[in-house]
């Protein structure tokens, strides 16, 4: 859908107090005769989300909570808003299928962004996909969902829209030009620590990233590289890849994006500064491209470039990723609701950070995806209440010790 009509693109942005949601806005500012916001959603933060419809005045806001979304009605209303207030998580579906939305930015973190995606994607929307538990829970049902709707799929992550921008647009030749793709990773803030002392490791220093800005959660991720192993899944899906053919390289700089290694041997690597509006405003105006706001990249600022081993010892939850793959399917979607239990336990100082990976891998090899679970978006959210139940069992365990 190449921007030809007069109309702006009317732009639905799910989990808009989030880093990737305000980095949307940010965006969808700079290009007020592009893009106009129809909706936005938010979790829990009802300031933000007040001060974002007063802002930008989409026609629906949506929050979970019954009562959270009382009080932005009243908040809304005091400032003569008419901004529509929705709450209940169908309503997120609701306004990613809306018949007047173009574009969807999925950008609720974790499980809860699943529903949303697929609803947008069977509604034939151009996605901006930065959720990744989606298609980590999801997989092949969520593809299956995008290309029956007839969807546009733009991947967000930074990682793999360098892949994305690397590769030619028409998708059908992808297979014969990649032999394998390297996704990299920063290492985060412990890269060069001694892994026997992980275990003292705080909240607050696991969120403390050299390189990015970003939420808690994510943060944690990218700490354990549990961040990553979601992104060597991601990228198997999104470019229809075997497991073997996603590779990981460290790279502290965060410069390079990611690599496409051809059969040739030529290597694409997509390159910039670390900020979410370049992959942002990609997907939103592929196949053009429209200014981001970023800082141009200063190649005398950053003279070296590094590259090392994901190292198996230092970052044991990355090669989850593989493992996950290659057992029944669905079993990802165990992976990552163990994760999701781990890293709120660990922010709340209920588990230790060298736990995250023991709770992860023992629910990944202990919890089994049952006939039909992964058929449907029901089946996928039972397995994944299944793992997390089974999470929480080893967390108490653990958290006893």
């Amino acid at each position: 859908m190449s921007h030809s009509s007069n109309r702006p693109q009317q732009v639905c942005v799910l989990g808009s107090t989030g880093s990737i949601g305000t980095n949307t806005l940010d965006v969808i500012a700079r290009h007020p005769d592009r893009y106009r916001v129809f909706a936005l959603s938010a979790m829990s933060r009802v300031d933000e989300l007040a001060a974002q419809c007063v802002q930008y005045e989409p026609r629906f806001a949506v929050l979970p909570d019954a009562a959270l979304a009382a009080q932005l009605r009243d908040r809304l209303r005091a400032a003569g808003s008419r901004t529509e207030v929705l709450d209940g998580m169908a309503a997120l579906s609701e306004i990613a299928a809306h018949p007047e939305v173009d574009a969807v930015m999925a950008a609720i973190v974790g499980a809860a962004g699943l529903a949303p995606a697929i609803a947008a994607a069977r509604a034939g929307k151009r996605l901006l996909l930065a959720n990744k538990e989606a298609i980590v829970l999801g997989g092949a049902l969520f593809m299956r969902a995008v290309e029956e709707g007839g969807a546009t799929l733009l991947p967000v992550d930074s990682e793999h829209s360098a892949i994305f921008q690397c590769l030619p647009e028409d998708r059908a030749t992808w297979h014969e030009r990649i032999d394998h793709i390297v996704l990299t990773a920063s290492g985060g803030p412990f890269r060069q620590r001694d892994p026997a002392t992980l275990s003292d490791v705080t909240p607050e220093q696991a969120c403390a990233h050299p390189n990015w800005v970003m939420g808690r959660k994510i943060s944690v991720d990218s700490a354990t590289m549990m961040n990553k192993a979601l992104e060597v899944i991601e990228a198997r899906w999104l470019f229809d890849l075997t497991p073997e053919q996603v590779k990981v390289v460290i790279h502290p700089q965060s410069i390079v994006h990611s690599m496409v290694v051809c059969r040739d041997r030529s290597v694409l690597a997509q390159m910039g500064t670390p900020d979410m509006r370049v992959p942002i405003a990609y997907a939103l105006s592929f196949p053009e491209r429209i200014t981001s706001g970023a800082e141009p990249l200063d190649f005398l600022a950053k003279p070296t470039l590094t590259f090392e081993e994901a190292d198996a010892r230092r970052f044991p939850g990355l090669h989850l990723s593989w493992q996950a793959l290659h057992a029944a399917e669905g079993s990802t979607a165990v992976l990552n609701a163990a994760n999701e239990e781990a890293v709120a336990a660990f922010l709340d100082r209920k588990l230790r950070f060298d736990h995250i990976c023991r709770v992860n891998r023992a629910t990944l090899e202990s919890v089994a995806p049952q006939a039909g679970e992964v058929d449907s978006v029901e089946g996928l959210l039972t397995l994944d209440a299944r793992a997390r139940r089974h999470a929480q069992g080893l967390i108490a365990s653990l958290g006893a010790h």
